[in-house]
């Protein structure tokens, strides 16, 4: 049986509060019940908002709380690499596409709202391939979305093991065609955390509640790129 393996994954833009006091808990008291490993993971993907302070806060509170964790520590902005080799992927398999839109176009054009926000309505996903390489060529910024629907048809349907709940379904259409990487962040939240679980081995995910409804497109990138799928 493989060795359990859990992680924590702040984000250095404020300091940490009682939800993630209870999730670090959780993920360091199963890792140590099974005689496994706690990873701690910095996500500082968006370096503007990224603060050296808060980092050490957040070793200092974790210190604070008895928690100890592996060594060493990922720092996500310092494997850019990693996240681009992975998208790229997906783009040579025709899974992604440019969108133009801003925020405020996709809540104009009527966007309904999902278990995580706005669904994207799929503005730009129609866009012919010279409309993409115009808007691209005159510096309309962009970012890229993943084109879940022709994912979905790869992948066939999809669970995954919720302790509490057991086998749960997953729908990623749910939450429609997620941002993949932006002009100013080189990827986003879904590949960073998908591709670090499977380099560091992680097989136990503990998350907050909030971030439960972000697993259907999780599972759909795992899957997408042949990776092991954990337990959460």
């Amino acid at each position: 049986m493989a060795q359990l393996v859990t992680r924590f994954a702040p984000s250095p833009n404020g300091y940490l509060h009682l939800g993630h006091a209870f999730s670090a808990l959780t993920g360091f008291h199963a890792a140590r019940a099974a005689g496994g490993r706690f990873l701690l993971r910095i996500e500082d993907i968006d370096t503007g908002r990224a603060r050296p302070e808060f980092e050490q806060a957040i070793y200092d509170d974790l210190a604070w709380l008895g928690i100890e964790w592996d060594q060493p520590v990922r720092r996500q902005s310092d494997h850019f690499d990693d996240y681009r080799r992975a998208i790229d992927a997906l783009t040579e398999r025709g899974l992604t596409y440019p969108c133009f839109c801003t925020r405020k176009d996709v809540m104009a054009a009527g966007a309904q709202m999902g278990p995580d926000g706005p669904v994207y309505p799929g503005t730009c996903k129609h866009l012919s391939e010279q409309e993409r390489q115009d808007r691209a060529g005159r510096g309309d910024a962009f970012a890229l979305r993943l084109d879940v629907e022709k994912a979905v048809q790869i992948s066939g349907p999809l669970t995954w093991q919720e302790q509490d709940e057991g086998q749960v379904q997953a729908d990623p259409m749910a939450l429609g065609d997620v941002v993949l990487a932006r002009k100013d962040i080189p990827t986003s939240y879904h590949v960073a955390v998908v591709v670090d679980d499977a380099l560091q081995g992680v097989n136990l995910v503990t998350r907050g509640r909030d971030l439960y409804f972000a697993t259907p497109v999780h599972r759909l990138l795992q899957v997408l790129w042949d990776l092991p799928e954990p337990a959460y």
